[in-house]
């Protein structure tokens, strides 16, 4: 398993500062300064300025993104399973009146969650914290496992603005298996990995936890 990695020129200590900015700067001002209601827009903008980063980023091809090895279904499979698992058991012990309640209750927007939230939140996430994390800052990463459990906490870290332990931890866990599947199967594996939970959590009812009007912050 291996990152990929950047020329000598652009692995210099000032790319290391970008990185900070990017993934540790910029989630940190928006968890702090940021009203709620202006989140989406903040992340809109952190989003088109990664995609931005990776367009110039020498040596990346975008055609890149729909290349890889076969779809892991037994992953996809598994990963279905263990989100709606503990989808269920999280909402069931801190949430109970909410569990399934957007399936029960108003289907059809379910329905429009899940044909927009794989094209407009995880694809960009996915092009910011994979395609991007692992082609621009490849040098900067550690090898192996290491790699993925940076990753990961950097994904996790990118939700702080939700001040919640079950987003953080669910994000970790996540962004483990995506960053994962990345290394190993390509863009698209991790993308539909990412897709698929995603939609999972929200027909559990868990878009409870990731809806900017529920924030509250701890000062």
């Amino acid at each position: 398993m291996a990152v990929d990695s950047l020329d000598p020129v652009r692995s210099h200590p000032w790319l290391m500062a970008e990185f900070v900015a990017l993934y540790i700067g910029a989630p940190l001002a928006i968890a702090l300064f940021l009203p709620p209601q202006r989140m989406f827009a903040a992340l809109f903008l952190f989003s088109i300025a990664g995609m931005v980063l990776l367009w110039r980023t020498g040596g990346f091809r975008w055609g890149k993104l729909i290349r890889g090895r076969r779809i892991p279904w037994h992953e996809v499979a598994g990963i279905a399973a263990a989100t709606l698992f503990s989808g269920v058991v999280i909402m069931w012990l801190m949430q109970p009146q909410g569990l399934f309640a957007i399936l029960r209750e108003r289907p059809e927007f379910l329905l429009l969650i899940w044909l927009l939230y794989p094209i407009l939140s995880a694809l960009p996430q996915e092009l910011i914290f994979r395609a991007l994390f692992f082609h621009r800052y490849g040098a900067l990463l550690p090898r192996g496992k290491a790699a993925i459990a940076v990753n990961a906490a950097i994904f996790s870290f990118a939700h702080l603005m939700y001040w919640s332990w079950v987003v953080a931890l669910l994000t970790f866990a996540g962004g483990w298996f995506f960053g994962r599947a990345y290394l190993r199967h390509g863009f698209p594996a991790a993308w539909l990995l990412h897709a698929v939970a995603g939609n999972i959590l929200f027909a559990v009812g868990m878009g409870y936890y990731f809806y900017s009007g529920n924030v509250l912050r701890p000062f």
